[in-house]
């Protein structure tokens, strides 16, 4: 089934449910602008949207699914990547982490070359895993936590040049900025855990959790005297998100639709 086709055939199904537009968006995680191109037959939908909205209009996806054989299990590579790109860093951050708690203490760091090789890694390692949160946001709209990603890039982008010139410049040191570090560090964490809740149809409340995790560790890191504590949560909620990326990456090629929680 072809556009314009598909886009009447929607739009009647959602009509014979007594769906508003916006009530059908509720069910099936899209928004209301994209409903509204589709049932015009002004784009042609991937297979998992029309997988969604089939599933949300009680339809059955087998009469159609043929015309999207070919799409339907193809899983961008760069999702691989990002994975792979969030393990390093989770791993990698423990040695950033110790390393800056050194820098701070001391005023200085020992080994500069080290140090500057693992603050390069842990940048560019969680850089690629926020974009690949951000690919996967094309899968599974949320206009909360598309924001947060690029909010939490370009504070990272900021924020280790700032230590970059701190650690081979005079132009300040790390004590003149730190607390500011972690409070920007917190809201950040705060408002990527809070943009998760956005996902509130995910199978066992895991958006509800994830959320509260990165919340909760963004509050305490923002607190300054809760940092240590924050860590904890922190830790849990990198490792939901990690887990969340492949729930998310399996079901792209399931034969449910992965816009369906």
């Amino acid at each position: 089934m072809k556009q314009p086709e598909l886009g009447k055939k929607i739009s009647e199904l959602r009509k014979a449910k007594g769906l508003t537009q916006e009530e059908l968006v509720e069910k099936c995680n899209l928004n209301v602008r994209t409903i509204q191109r589709i049932e015009a037959g002004e784009v042609t939908p991937r297979s998992y949207t029309v997988k969604a909205l089939f599933e949300a209009l009680d339809f059955q996806w087998e009469e159609v699914k043929s015309s999207f054989k070919d799409e339907e299990r193809k899983v961008p590579a760069y999702l691989y990547v990002a994975f792979a790109s969030g393990l390093l860093y989770f791993f990698i951050a423990f040695f950033e982490i110790g390393w800056e708690y050194e820098w701070i203490e001391d005023g200085f760091v020992s080994n500069k070359t080290g140090f500057t090789g693992v603050k390069l890694i842990t940048f560019f390692s969680y850089v690629g895993f926020l974009l690949g949160l951000l690919g996967l946001e094309r899968f599974y709209p949320n206009k909360y936590l598309k924001i947060a990603l690029w909010v939490m890039i370009g504070f990272n982008l900021f924020m280790y040049s700032a230590d970059m010139i701190a650690l081979y410049t005079a132009l300040f040191s790390i004590e003149d900025y730190y607390w500011i570090k972690f409070e920007a560090f917190g809201l950040g964490y705060a408002f990527l855990g809070a943009s998760y809740f956005g996902y509130k149809n995910l199978k066992y409340g895991l958006g509800q959790v994830i959320g509260a995790l990165g919340l909760i560790a963004g509050i305490l890191i923002f607190s300054g005297f809760g940092v240590v504590f924050g860590l904890v949560p922190m830790t849990f909620f990198e490792i939901g998100q990690l887990g969340l990326m492949i729930y998310f990456i399996q079901k792209i090629g399931r034969s449910t639709s992965p816009d369906s929680f």
